[in-house]
């Protein structure tokens, strides 16, 4: 019997090696950019024009099996109520104690503009109307000022008990669009983009609640980010 030459061609394990090669690149591009995606906050939108939105946000912070750490939401309040709060919220650039005795103290700013007030009051409260007890509410505001680049006002709030935590994460900050990649201001709007360098103030005093903080937080002007307004005092007599 005549035995038959098994011929194999070189180019089938070339090619083989060529397939496996570019799949198990694709493998590792797909692990990479998984790797590097930004994880979307679960969120609901409850206004948003082009430039603006309030949303509420999902707090992972809020743990179902614990309610004693549930926001007072759905939380009822009247537009002039609303807007009262917003009206007397003031930012204040921080000065280290060096810095206040050789130029002295800055003055406080308004906060919102009477435009942004406008925007933000009737959102406002149909946000807190909506809001769940692990749900806090977002705000963003910005003013564009070319293609890539835009000022913006953003951060957020919530309502424990009679106390109404006001968060600033950006006030009127320059914000450069990336040509590529990831637009952080409006996916993050309760997160700063640049070091924060302002205080947060309400125009009356003894409804301000007192926050213990570390002294990293007064060193990198973070012991005034959030601000904690006792609404019992704001509206004495008025449902909160």
């Amino acid at each position: 019997m005549k035995r038959e030459k098994t011929i194999v061609s070189a180019s089938v394990p070339v090619r083989f090696l060529r397939f496996t090669f570019h799949v198990s690149r694709l493998v590792v591009l797909s692990v990479l950019a998984a790797g590097c995606a930004i994880p979307q906050v679960p969120s609901r939108t409850v206004y948003e024009d082009p430039v603006n939105f309030v949303r509420l946000e999902l707090d992972a912070n809020v743990l179902p099996e614990w309610p004693p750490g549930h926001f007072t939401h759905p939380a009822q309040f009247s537009h002039d109520q609303v807007r009262r709060v917003l009206m007397g919220l003031t930012v204040q650039e921080h000065r280290a104690s060096i810095q206040r005795w050789i130029s002295g103290g800055s003055i406080r700013l308004p906060m919102f503009r009477d435009g942004e007030i406008a925007i933000l009051v009737p959102q406002l409260v149909e946000a807190l109307r909506l809001a769940r007890e692990n749900e806090r509410v977002t705000y963003y505001l910005s003013q564009p000022q070319t293609s890539v680049k835009r000022i913006i006002t953003s951060g957020g709030l919530y309502v424990r008990g009679t106390e109404l935590h006001f968060i600033l994460g950006n006030w009127q900050t320059v914000y450069g669009i990336p040509a590529y990649g990831m637009i952080y201001d409006r996916r993050y709007p309760m997160n700063p983009i640049v070091s924060k360098g302002f205080d947060l103030f309400f125009d009356l005093d003894q409804a301000m609640v007192i926050q213990s903080t570390s002294i990293w937080d007064w060193l990198l002007a973070n012991s005034k980010d959030e601000l904690v307004i006792d609404l019992a005092r704001v509206f004495p007599g008025q449902p909160v």
